[in-house]
């Protein structure tokens, strides 16, 4: 089973920035894409970034140029490197790896980590 664990998250002013880490219970080495994704209030979840086994990433219009992510497998951590935070922003982030079963492939999440932007 895998486990995923975010941290980083926390109340910070508009324009401000924070690092997000997802931390891995084993070797991501093998894992396909990892992302982050948010939800907000009574909003849906939605992707916010994704990053595959060969380091291509992909961003939410809504965040590019403001948000980075990474992917360490030697460390077996995906970050999410956060800069000029908007209100918008506020949201849980959460962390979702997909691994290559024989057979299929199975989507893993996080809990999320809780991101507030306020003044």
């Amino acid at each position: 089973q895998v486990q995923l664990v975010e941290s980083g998250g926390g109340l910070v002013q508009p324009g401000g920035s924070l690092r997000l880490s997802c931390a891995a219970s084993q070797s991501i080495f093998v894992f396909n894409d990892m992302g982050w994704y948010r939800q907000a209030p009574g909003k849906q979840r939605e992707l916010v970034a994704v990053i595959t086994n060969g380091g291509r990433t992909n961003y939410a219009d809504s965040v590019k140029d403001r948000f980075t992510i990474s992917r360490d497998n030697a460390k077996n951590i995906v970050s999410l490197q956060i800069n000029n935070l908007k209100p918008d922003d506020t949201a849980v982030y959460y962390c979702n790896a997909d691994y290559p079963y024989p057979i299929s492939t199975i989507t893993y999440w996080g809990r999320g980590t809780q991101v507030t932007v306020s003044s």
